[in-house]
């Protein structure tokens, strides 16, 4: 079974303000969040070995890729 971080766009920050906070609605970033998370990308989980740390799961790294 894949040992994945988990991800939760949702839960604000203690300290700093939520992300929510720091981006307007229509912002490219919740854009491309969106998009992805409408990816099928069970052929990646698939294949990830889980060895070794937890590791971001496909769809955060894809996200990012696609932002930056």
């Amino acid at each position: 079974m894949a040992n994945f971080r988990a991800v939760d766009r949702a839960t604000p920050f203690l300290l700093p303000p939520s992300v929510e906070d720091w981006l307007p609605r229509d912002h490219l970033a919740h854009f491309v969040v969106d998009i992805v998370d409408q990816l099928d990308l069970s052929a990646l989980t698939r294949q990830y070995r889980g060895t070794g740390s937890a590791a971001y799961h496909p769809a955060v790294m894809l996200g990012l890729l696609i932002y930056g």
